[in-house]
Order: C-alpha cells, then structure tokens, then sequence
C-alpha cells in the first residue's frame, strides 16, 4: 500500500488528493490543524482519512506533499525533520518559488529522505477545497527541483506518481524556475496591482475612472484581486528575481516615455508590432502559470428572458457555466454578454451551440 499525506488540502492539495484517491493500493491521508477542516475534508470525501496529528498523517507515508504558504515551508520541513519518516520518503510541495526552499530543504534533510520541489502551474478563478478538481492538471505543466544530490531514480519516482494528474513534467534548476516564474507571474501580479491602485488614486477625486473601468480594463487587471496574503510571502520570498525584473520594467516604461516625448508614431508602432508577433506565438489551449480564463462573448438583443434563454440552453446540453456577467462598456469588448467557462471544451461547446442563434465571439 502507498501511503500520500497531504498537507493543506485546499484547492491544489485537494486536487492532487482526488487524482490519487480509488487508485488500487493507495490511501490519501489529509492534514490540518484545524478539526472543522479535517471534517470538511472527510465529508467531502477528498481523501481516505484525515488527522491533526501530524506524526499521524506521516507515519508510514511514501510521499508528502506540503500544500500550505510559501512563507510556512521551511516551518514544516523542519518539524518533519523531527518525525520518524519512512526511509525513503519523498517530501515535495507545490509553492510558486523554488530556490528557498529547495536550498533550505537541502540543509535540513536527514538522511534517508528525499526533498524534491514542485510546483503544478495551474489554477482556478475559485479557491478552497470546494473548488478542487481531479482535472485541475490536465495538460499544464508541473515543474520539479530536486535538491543537490537527488538521485534521478527517485525523481522518476515521484514524476511516476505525478503522472497521474496527467500533467506533463519538467525538471528545472530551481533558481531558472524562480527566473521565470517570476518575469511570467509575478510581475505581472505587481504590474496589475500598481495599476489598480493608480487608477483608484484618480477614482478618489472623480468617480468616472471606477464607472468606465470595465470590459478591456477589468480584464487585464483581474490578477490584482489575488489572495493578498499568498502573494506577500511569494514576493518578499522571490525578492532578488524581482527587484532585477522591476529595473528592467522601469527601462521598459522608459523606452515608451521616450517614445511618447518625442511624438515617434513609429517607434510606437514598432513596439506593439514586435510584441505581436512574440504573443501570437504563445500557447493558446495550454494550461499556463496564470489562470486562464475561456470567455466567450455573445451579442444579444435588449429584451426580457434572453439570459434565461441562454443559461436554459446551455443547462440542457450539460454545459457548464462558470460565471456570466452583463456588460455596460462595450469599448474593446465584442459582445454585451461574457460567459466564462472552466476549460476550453465547454467553451468551445457553448459557442457552437449559441452561435447557431447569436452573434459570438471568441
């Protein structure tokens, strides 16, 4: 019997738990300190068991995954370091920094153990337990770095189990991983907020800015409403990354103040074009560090009933609906309606089928 404990079963833990859960010959154990929460977990039926009691939740188990904080990490590596693991044991997490923890973890390990940092780089617009899915990793990439000396077995270890979730593995030097995590995710965190809180200084002495602030602009600043806590651990905790990327955006700002001074439509041009063409050779369709979010947009006529015609439609063909949302400003926004799905294919199902009645767009 493999034996996984999971600590901080909430949306990420509690995904990872529902893939390995019914699998023959595993058993999911579940941690928290808190007893409302372990019974929430029990009572949602994500894992096998749940505990307080950490030396209980480890006894015995082949992998450990540490789903709490980044700023909680090296905290819990240290008190498992107490414990008397199973030989053997490969201790991962899935925080969004790596360096810190791996080199932490490094200094910690006793051996016999195994730390191998992880990081599944796929979300959810919703947070909790309650929000957990088997299908959250599906096709998104999960990053592991293994500490200094890891033998490559138990890497494939673990990366077998990982499979699973059906992801697909990548092995990175944690401080590359940091790198570029941070120019992908957290400054552009940064970048979102700051923009916020420049536009509600403006708000404060005219209310327009917050009432015309919709479709294009509430799209693109949707990441400043992140959880403010995670984020002030991830980026004190990511802090060198960031202060050279930050030096390198105040150039980038530069350049287009320059651009702007000098009235140099061209320059200007040449700056939107490059950046283009690097965008248009992203992945669409692959599950990436941000949430992505599969909105479509629907032109409708003015009149009463056509949201419930539309929900009754989707609801017949078992077609998921995330979020709708009734749009007022239709400045960079295509239709007077956002339907917001959970993945692609029921994006892609709903426009389909709405657009044998309606004008959508994707």
């Amino acid at each position: 019997m493999t034996k996984i404990a999971i600590f901080g079963v909430g949306l990420i833990g509690g995904s990872l738990a529902l893939c390995f859960k019914g699998k023959p010959d595993f058993t999911v154990v579940g941690h928290s300190p808190n007893p409302n929460s372990v019974e929430k977990l029990l009572k949602r039926n994500v894992v096998d068991y749940a505990t307080t009691d950490m030396a209980e939740a480890v006894d015995g188990a082949d992998y450990i995954f540490l789903c709490v904080p980044v700023g909680n990490l090296e905290e819990y590596v240290q008190k498992l370091m107490k414990l008397p693991l199973k030989q053997g044991c490969i201790i991962t997490d899935v925080g969004s920094t790596k360096a810190s923890i791996t080199e932490s973890a490094a200094a910690h390990l006793k051996e016999g153990y195994f730390f191998i940092g992880g990081h599944p780089m796929a979300g959810s617009e919703r947070h909790g337990v309650e929000a957990a899915s088997s299908h959250l990793y599906e096709n998104a990439f999960y990053v592991l770095t293994p500490a200094r000396g890891t033998p490559q077995s138990e890497v494939d270890r673990l990366s077998s189990l990982l499979s699973l979730t059906k992801a697909q593995i990548v092995q990175v030097d944690a401080r590359e991983h940091d790198d570029i995590v941070g120019a992908i995710s957290h400054l552009p965190h940064i970048i979102a907020v700051a923009l916020v809180n420049q536009v509600r200084g403006y708000n404060e002495s005219n209310p327009l800015y917050q009432n015309l602030a919709a479709g294009g602009f509430r799209d693109i600043t949707r990441i400043a409403s992140s959880e403010p806590t995670i984020w002030r651990d991830i980026l004190v905790n990511n802090r060198a990354v960031l202060l050279r990327l930050l030096k390198d955006w105040k150039e980038e700002i530069a350049r287009f103040v320059q651009l702007i001074e000098q009235s140099d439509g061209e320059g200007i041009a040449e700056q939107f074009r490059i950046a283009g063409e690097f965008r248009n050779t992203l992945p669409e369709r692959r599950k990436g560090v941000l949430t992505s979010l599969f909105d479509i947009y629907v032109d409708v006529p003015d009149h009463p009933g056509i949201i419930g015609a539309i929900t009754s439609l989707l609801g017949n063909a078992r077609i998921n609906l995330s979020n709708i949302q009734i749009i007022e400003s239709r400045e960079d926004v295509p239709g007077i309606l956002r339907l917001s799905f959970r993945n692609q294919e029921d994006a892609d199902r709903a426009s389909e089928l709405l657009g044998k009645e309606y004008a959508v767009h994707v």
